[in-house]
């Protein structure tokens, strides 16, 4: 992979008219991150991720930021959230501090989503996950593989809405996508929605978004918790990230992110999907499916070069 190009292929980054504190990306110094999910122990496919965004950041003199997505309060613990900061100092990682924890910036991505309730792009969706599945359309999908939301409550009476509300009754807070896209036309004109891809050699392309793809997307749980679509649009803003290195697995999802961005005034990152790491059976790593921990490889005597090898590094 080569770096040099992956971090000079900059390009003009629009000034973000966001309300809230953004940081002005700064084009002479790229700023990569690393996000995980401390709901587990952290994996190969982590550590590509990691030492993608860090190898980068290091070999044209960037910053590198470690973000910490733990909205979610059942599934995130303190030894997960303590390991990785081990995994990544024994990996030869250095990232700045203080590393943000979503957790404690709710009011950030509520402040967000009413700027979307205020121009009506948003309404309150109070079904369950098994009416949704069953109202759902057969065989159709949204790119996460998940049934696509048929619609309810998209058109609930606002009095019906108040009742419920006003009753407790748990909701979620839904982005309505028809209206969101007709909306980001009006913002960006001419220009097509859509952002820049660098491949493994550092070659950008232009790639055109289609949020349509995607159904009415959650930004705001039943729990009160931010969707991760949200908060990571939020916080790259806020955190002045200029690329933006995942895999490949997250590709469909940058079609919303770009799409809140338009709404929301916020810069574009310049992205880079990098290739899963895959376990023997063709299918991606992943925590929920048992993939080797760096931690049990670890204690199994692999070293970290062992581990950047694997990952793809040599």
């Amino acid at each position: 992979m080569t770096f040099e190009k992956l971090c000079h292929a900059h390009r003009a980054i629009a000034k973000p008219s966001f309300t809230l504190q953004v940081q002005e990306p700064h084009l002479t110094q790229p700023v990569f991150r690393f996000a995980p999910s401390p709901h587990g122990w952290l994996h190969l496919g982590h550590a590509r991720s990691a030492l993608t965004g860090f190898e980068c950041a290091h070999a044209v003199g960037g910053r590198f930021l470690v973000r910490l997505e733990d909205r979610d309060a059942l599934r995130c613990k303190q030894e997960f959230i303590d390991q990785i900061f081990a995994d990544l100092d024994w990996l030869g990682i250095a990232w700045e501090t203080p590393v943000l924890r979503q957790s404690e910036h709710l009011d950030v991505y509520r402040q967000a989503a009413a700027r979307l309730t205020a121009v009506g792009l948003t309404y309150p969706c109070f079904a369950s996950r098994t009416e949704i599945a069953a109202a759902a359309e057969p065989g159709r999908f949204d790119p996460d593989g998940a049934p696509f939301y048929p619609g309810l409550h998209r058109q609930l009476d606002v009095n019906e809405i108040a009742r419920r509300i006003q009753q407790g009754e748990p909701h979620a807070l839904r982005l309505d996508m028809a209206k969101a896209i007709a909306r980001a036309a009006t913002k960006t004109g001419d220009a097509a929605l859509g952002f820049t891809e660098l491949d493994d050699t550092g070659a950008p392309r232009f790639v055109a978004a289609d949020p349509s793809r995607w159904d009415d997307i959650v930004l705001m749980r039943k729990d009160g918790s931010a969707s991760y679509h949200l908060a990571v649009v939020v916080d790259d803003a806020r955190q002045g990230i200029t690329h933006v290195t995942r895999g490949m697995d997250l590709y469909a999802s940058t079609d919303v992110h770009r799409l809140l961005q338009a709404l929301l005034g916020l810069p574009v990152p310049i992205y880079q999907h990098h290739s899963l790491v895959l376990g023997a059976d063709g299918a991606k790593l992943s925590k929920s499916f048992g993939a080797p921990s760096l931690k049990s490889m670890k204690s199994q005597g692999f070293t970290a070069t062992d581990i950047r090898r694997l990952a793809g590094f040599h």
